[in-house]
């Protein structure tokens, strides 16, 4: 849960004065460690998928046409795996499925999906649909950072234009760079015909648990006022579903409702794009993230507790709602978290709209169950044991208790709490972060699982 934010937080800590004058080797050695994630590197593999006819010419079906890098040698078990990942695959690509549109209607796009694999870990899907021909480029990766994918789906179309063979060389130096930690930078040299040796710079933003973030689809999308009804029953884990008409809408603001969630982490179904061959999930009764297509909100049939309607020739945005979403919210945070967005310039860039959005969200957790680290208790040698009817009972304002009482039966807070129970105590839990930082609150609060 922790990881991103453990790699953005001790890039930022200061150095320790070293007892001894240092190898000039070996703090060149040490700089390129800082430099980059230690194990990390770009992407898994890189895949096309076309839209081809069936056999019987009635329908279009997605079909890889090519694949880097090739798989060779792995056992059976590995292979029907991979064979699963790459069949998901080109459901994400172009999940409209048999109900195949003229070409002329797919038109270039970017979006994000993601994995779930067994054990509930999650690799990320990002994929840039282009038109004609209908085809799109997917790259898979444990890396969550839309913005440098982006990028690097612009490098692969412009090779893509040339010839096929041109993407090779220059995803195989992507490949073999090292996937460079918060606030650096990698450049790669490529070649293309008639411009030369092109110098590629990929720089990774320095709030790492924001990289994969961007606020202002959702903002754009949504009212403050409404954002934070759809936050409201978030936090409460409930069935929320999302219908737009483009992709990339869909998948930037169902990550960015995730994002308001931090320093908490959205435990349960997350689909950004529901493939038309998968709908029946909007049936599942347990809570989840989805995001539908607007030419299947047919099938939807007020399945979720909260159906929202993110495009731009809406009737209205709450397509329907259990009602109570503005009393889930204490009046009073309600009303800070209102004031605080409203200070945002409407010229702000989108590094300015992340911060003030991360921090306003991210203030209001603190000021609701901020306090939680002095009710776990460790016994000599053992693991520590929330007091969860002290911390409770602590809270002296009666909405906010009312909010916090149904908070502490979500499986975000409490897995968050079974991390924070299963730490070993002490002053290190702390002593890594910046004594600079504005505001001691959210250092305290985020700090303890450092």
């Amino acid at each position: 849960m922790w990881s991103s934010f453990r790699r953005g937080r001790k890039d930022r800590v200061k150095d320790l004065e070293p007892t001894e004058p240092p190898d000039p080797a070996a703090a060149q050695d040490t700089s390129r460690q800082h430099r980059y994630v230690s194990g990390q590197y770009f992407f898994e593999y890189l895949v096309v998928v076309s839209l081809n006819k069936t056999k019987d010419g009635s329908s279009y079906e997605p079909r890889i046409t090519y694949q880097f890098p090739k798989r060779d040698g792995m056992a059976r078990f590995q292979k029907e795996e991979e064979e699963k990942t790459l069949k998901a695959i080109t459901l994400f690509c172009f999940p409209e499925g048999i109900s195949w549109a003229p070409l002329t209607e797919y038109h270039s796009e970017t979006f994000s999906f993601v994995l779930t694999e067994i054990d509930g870990s999650r690799r990320n899907g990002y994929c840039r649909r282009s038109s004609p021909p209908p085809e799109a480029y997917c790259i898979i990766s444990s890396v969550a950072c839309f913005g440098l994918f982006s990028k690097i789906f612009d490098e692969v179309e412009k090779r893509r234009q040339i010839s096929m063979a041109m993407i090779y060389p220059f995803m195989q130096k992507l490949r073999e760079a090292p996937f460079p930690a918060p606030g650096n930078t990698v450049e790669i040299k490529s070649f293309i015909p008639e411009s030369g040796t092109e110098i590629i710079s990929l720089t990774r933003p320095l709030d790492s648990w924001l990289e994969h973030v961007n606020f202002a689809t959702l903002f754009g999308c949504l009212k403050d006022e409404e954002v934070l009804l759809v936050f409201a029953a978030a936090v409460l884990e409930r069935r929320i579903i999302f219908i737009a008409d483009e992709l990339g809408t869909l998948s930037q603001v169902i990550h960015a409702v995730a994002a308001l969630l931090y320093p908490f982490t959205w435990q349960h179904t997350f689909i950004s794009i529901v493939p038309e061959i998968l709908m029946d999930v909007v049936m599942a009764p347990t809570p989840y993230l989805l995001g539908v297509q607007k030419r299947l909100l047919h099938q939807v049939n007020e399945e979720g507790e909260l159906i929202v309607d993110l495009s731009e020739d809406k009737e209205k945005t709450f397509i329907f709602s259990t009602g109570d979403e503005s009393s889930i919210l204490p009046p009073k945070l309600q009303a800070e978290i209102l004031e605080a967005l409203s200070m945002r310039q409407k010229t702000s860039t989108e590094e300015e709209l992340n911060r003030v959005v991360s921090e306003t969200f991210l203030h209001f957790f603190v000021k609701t169950v901020g306090h939680y680290a002095s009710y776990v208790k460790y016994s000599h040698g053992g693991g520590g044991v929330f007091e969860k009817r002290s911390f409770y009972k602590a809270i002296e304002s009666k909405t906010t208790r009312h909010f916090v009482k149904k908070f502490l039966q979500t499986q975000m807070f409490d897995l968050f709490i079974q991390e924070v129970e299963q730490q070993q105590p002490g002053p290190q839990q702390g002593e890594d972060c910046d004594d600079d930082d504005d505001d001691d609150e959210v250092v305290r609060f985020l700090c303890k699982d450092l």
